[in-house]
């Protein structure tokens, strides 16, 4: 039988470190250890499953969280897929809005929050306006089963359903099937309404393996996980392929460039993933320890690295830098260049790694090595195809179950993958892909606007930033301004999909036949912008 994610309590030992938390969690005194072992992992899971198995859910039904980078994130996602639920974690951050529409695509059954999360948390209002879906707090707790309290919303007492008395059970509620959906992460996409991926067992184990072969992970490995644990990087590359090859995952709260070192150094961290812009922020505070830390690489992933950042980085640093190509429907990772002997080539994503990589033309024919076209690619961890959207999935796969990426590239005679440009009109903000159409929405819904267009352009921490143009009503006399529509904008959107900049135009370039494109437009204000510099 096929692998699945339950695997990775079988291979590991129980005693191995499996997580660390390199800071206080709490300041509760029951707060259960910061290092916790295999064994222990899985006691805790045990203790989060026999708490939410007495609420009638059923395998299959989808339990949401909005949770930071911690223990409870962890146990949220393990302990709901390890009970054949399908585990679908939601940026905090995100807008009401935003929030409703993924709990209701998703028909959440439960959400799960932090201990103490205010009833005017956006998360709350929304799972309020979806009816069904009931809202239960996680956290640490010495006297609940495993360590861990699962209550409802506000509650207080025992947690759910369970004693600390009990003797817990020995496996999991349910074991996992390969082909059982494991986690539900959205996607935006070009038409503005993001696209449920669901990733099966199968998949993700697929994906985790072929990351440990791409690095040669193993029970020595431990990595310093900064990428956030509700996207497909952080989840899969940084925690689960780590466990999955027996090793040790040290998991700070949030990312801090000032702690960043002294953390690698003391945990003897071998490695860590990151987007270009967390590279960049630590080139300038680079370690006073350079010598000290046992990194063997360091890897990139999620937007382009810079050549220029790439050797910074490894003469910084004197490990290799391993930049990697990666979509959530791929489970992640897709290629990557890999570990010396082998060449690694800057300004190119590598070499697929259990994966088949093509270049396509418009008619989905497969096109000759050095040729440019639309990046494709095939292989277990794909998904079977986008939940509930039959017109996503007859676009978005060519026959022989060639996945269409979007993104414009090439492929040399080694094999090596360059990505020239993006087909779709995603903006990457430090790997944060934004629907420019979603935006745009959200500018033509301000009372006083009459249109409105919403673009990426270069910048260099992030790799892009959101910018918009903004025609007012003829009536609106001056009161639409900059500041107003930004501030419009965070009433709905999260705050790293509101614009940076903001054009009050009278009008935006359009073609001959009256259309608007964005490539256009970028370059039109662009050139602005540059002849207002002094």
């Amino acid at each position: 039988m096929a692998p699945t994610l339950a695997d990775i309590f079988v291979h590991a030992s129980p005693n191995a470190d499996a997580l660390v938390i390199p800071e206080p969690l709490s300041a509760d005194p029951s707060s259960i250890a910061t290092a916790l072992t295999y064994g222990d992992l899985k006691c805790t899971l045990l203790g989060f499953q026999t708490q939410l198995a007495a609420q009638g859910l059923q395998p299959g039904d989808v339990i949401s969280s909005i949770f930071t980078n911690t223990l409870e994130c962890v146990v949220a996602f393990l302990g709901t897929t390890l009970m054949r639920c399908v585990a679908a974690p939601l940026n905090p951050q995100l807008a009401q809005s935003e929030l409703e529409f993924y709990l209701d695509d998703a028909q959440t059954k439960i959400l799960l929050v932090p201990r103490g999360t205010s009833d005017d948390h956006p998360a709350l209002k929304a799972a309020q306006a979806h009816a069904k879906c009931r809202v239960w707090e996680v956290y640490q707790n010495r006297t609940a089963p495993g360590g861990i309290a699962v209550v409802p919303h506000g509650g207080h007492g025992t947690p759910a359903a369970a004693v600390a008395t009990d003797p817990l059970p020995t496996e999991f509620v349910h074991q996992p099937e390969p082909e059982d959906i494991a986690l539900l992460l959205h996607t935006s996409g070009t038409t503005g309404r993001p696209k449920a991926v669901p990733l099966t067992h199968a998949n993700l184990t697929r994906s985790m393996h072929n990351i440990i072969g791409t690095y040669k992970l193993g029970p020595a490995d431990r990595t310093y996980l900064v990428m956030p644990l509700f996207h497909v990087h952080g989840l899969v590359a940084g925690l689960l392929a780590t466990l999955a090859s027996s090793g040790r995952a040290v998991v700070p709260s949030k990312f801090s460039a000032s702690r960043f070192w002294a953390d690698v150094v003391a945990q003897g961290c071998t490695w860590y993933t990151a987007v270009p812009t967390i590279h960049q922020i630590l080139l300038r505070h680079p370690s006073p320890a350079t010598g000290q830390h046992r990194l063997r690489f360091i890897r990139s992933c999620s937007s382009a690295l810079a050549p220029v950042i790439h050797q910074q980085l490894e003469d910084t640093y004197g490990v290799p830098v391993l930049e990697a190509y990666a979509m959530t429907e791929a489970a992640h990772q897709m290629t990557s260049n890999p570990l010396p002997p082998q060449p690694r080539k800057a300004g190119t994503v590598g070499l697929g790694f259990g994966v088949d990589v093509g270049i396509f033309d418009e008619s989905g024919l497969q096109l000759d090595t050095g040729l440019e076209g639309e990046i494709c690619v095939r292989g277990p961890n794909v998904t079977h195809g986008y939940l509930n959207n039959p017109t996503a999935n007859a676009v978005s796969f060519h026959d022989g179950g060639w996945f269409r990426t979007g993104d414009q590239g090439r492929q040399d005679t080694d094999g090596y993958l360059a990505v020239t440009g993006r087909i779709k009109e995603l903006i990457n903000r430090g790997g944060e892909k934004i629907s420019p159409v979603e935006v745009d929405d959200i500018l033509l819904r301000h009372p006083q606007v009459t249109d409105a267009v919403t673009f990426g352009v270069p910048d260099e921490i992030y790799g892009q930033e959101v910018h918009a143009a903004v025609i007012p009503k003829a009536d609106a006399d001056g009161q639409v301004t900059e500041a107003s529509v930004k501030d419009f904008c965070r009433q709905s959107l999260a705050a790293f999909k509101v614009p940076k900049k903001v054009y009050i135009v009278d009008d935006f370039p359009r073609t001959a036949t009256g259309k608007v494109q964005r490539r256009v437009v970028a370059q039109h204000f662009l050139n602005i912008s540059a002849k207002a510099q002094p």
